[in-house]
């Protein structure tokens, strides 16, 4: 009986997120896509910092500290503050497509003062920084499964939590859930990595046209 119930609960929690459009896997991979490029393309345009990777960069902050490499860990010092501004408020915002407009917006302002050769690179990867945030902290489930559209590592763990036994079929569709989630992020760090490297800032249109997509998605799907 109490398994029944479990399973009860389990299939209503999927129905219920199913309706919910910032939930689903395809926004989920849109997203995810989306912070595969930014990291390539900060790390490549904007003197090897992550607009995402906070992990990244606070690895490089203390290295280059302990070096006494002073300059080089400054840089990653502003990222790290203005991701922490911007999740915060998301959290306090609580409204998931308006800080992925946000995001869009942030990211849009950037590229056009790139172009114009009007905002240096710190203050290229703040703006980035806080629009990311603003997204991640928003959206951080896919289905009933918790995710980060910002790394990999704790998507990899998730796969492997679903698929130690006893596996069901829920379970395997848990997995290939959040593989497909590090998959995206894989293919959006090799789009960003080849445009980038061929169109500088104006690659920034690609990560743009995926979050438009995703909150296109959300938007129709509210509107139905």
């Amino acid at each position: 009986m109490a398994m029944e119930a479990v399973s009860a609960q389990l299939a209503a929690t999927t129905s219920a997120n199913a309706d919910v459009p910032e939930q689903s896997l395809a926004v989920a991979c849109l997203l995810t896509m989306s912070g595969g490029f930014l990291d390539a393309f900060s790390w490549l345009s904007l003197g090897g910092v992550f607009a995402n990777s906070q992990t990244g960069n606070v690895v490089l902050l203390g290295m280059n500290a302990a070096l006494a490499h002073w300059h080089e860990a400054a840089k990653h010092v502003p990222p790290i503050l203005a991701f922490f501004v911007g999740a915060a408020v998301a959290s306090r915002a609580k409204a998931p497509l308006l800080c992925l407009a946000g995001e869009i917006a942030a990211l849009a302002a950037v590229m056009l003062l790139m172009l114009l050769h009007r905002l240096p690179g710190p203050l290229a990867i703040v703006g980035m920084s806080f629009g990311v945030a603003l997204q991640t902290a928003s959206f951080r489930q896919v289905g009933h499964w918790k995710y980060m559209s910002v790394t990999v590592t704790g998507n990899f763990l998730r796969a492997i939590d679903q698929l130690t036994p006893p596996a069901d079929r829920e379970a395997a569709r848990g997995a290939r859930t959040m593989l497909t989630v590090c998959l995206m992020f894989l293919l959006g760090a090799v789009a960003g990595g080849f445009v980038t490297a061929r169109l500088g800032a104006i690659g920034l249109v690609v990560p743009l046209a995926l979050l438009a997509s995703a909150l296109w998605f959300c938007c129709r799907a509210r509107l139905r």
